[in-house]
């Protein structure tokens, strides 16, 4: 585990209901950051503020920085976790399906890192840790609008690296690949043997492992890497 946090750290992790956004924001807990989860329904981890907000809203997301501000104070790490799927092949998938899954895990990272990285540049520290998947650098069939969303964000942090460098602020993509989740146990046993044929380390991940990256990534053990991917993926997308 990393040093705790100072106590004014402040993170900010969307999506943090359930899944790897909730154990990213119970690591973060657990490290001493002040912890706001953004959610559409549900809650966040115990001892984390859970305000209601939606990446593709504009004005909820202004409202809900507002309130972590007031109640935990400024922003000073933000971690991009909300998306969606809406899978199917490419001559099937319509253009609402394209733009619904784009809009929200590339252009829902945009608007909420835009917003958090204000208290940031003021602070002269920062760490956006945006969360992304091997199938963006792999390659899945089936995922064009989700791969191209998860692709994105490799640009999207590596322009936030050249801008905001020199500031003290860094930018970095988490790839997690299989992950342990209600949706993968809820699979059929052959296909889950299936897939972890395709994984040298011949099991998935757990969301505590993709929680231990960004909880480095955070600390102040990373502060001089920037506009990194680390992948999570137990060596299936290695050399991507």
């Amino acid at each position: 585990m990393s040093a705790p946090a100072p106590s004014d750290r402040v993170a900010l992790v969307t999506g943090g209901n359930r899944g790897i956004g909730y154990a990213i924001a119970e690591r973060l807990v657990a490290d001493g950051y002040r912890v706001a989860v953004t959610a559409r329904s549900g809650q966040g981890p115990e001892g984390s503020l859970t305000v209601t907000a939606d990446v593709n809203d504009g004005a909820s997301l202004d409202a809900a920085l507002k309130q972590i501000e007031a109640e935990l104070g400024p922003v000073t790490t933000v971690v991009a976790n909300a998306g969606i799927t809406k899978d199917t092949l490419l001559m099937r998938m319509s253009d609402d399906d394209f733009d619904a899954v784009v809009g929200t895990n590339l252009g829902g990272a945009f608007r909420v890192v835009k917003r958090a990285i204000t208290s940031m540049i003021r602070a002269r520290r920062g760490r956006v840790i945006l969360i992304s998947s091997v199938s963006g650098l792999f390659g899945v069939a089936g995922q064009a609008n989700y791969s191209s969303s998860k692709a994105g964000l490799v640009g999207f942090a590596r322009s936030i690296t050249r801008e905001l460098g020199g500031r003290g602020i860094t930018a970095n993509v988490v790839a997690p690949g299989f992950i342990e989740s209600d949706m993968t146990a809820e699979l059929g046993d052959d296909l889950q043997a299936q897939y972890k044929k395709q994984v040298p380390a011949g099991r998935y991940g757990t969301p505590a492992e993709v929680a231990g990256v960004v909880s480095w990534l955070a600390s102040d053990d990373a502060s001089y890497i920037s506009g990194a991917v680390i992948p999570v993926d137990g060596g299936l997308g290695m050399g991507h």
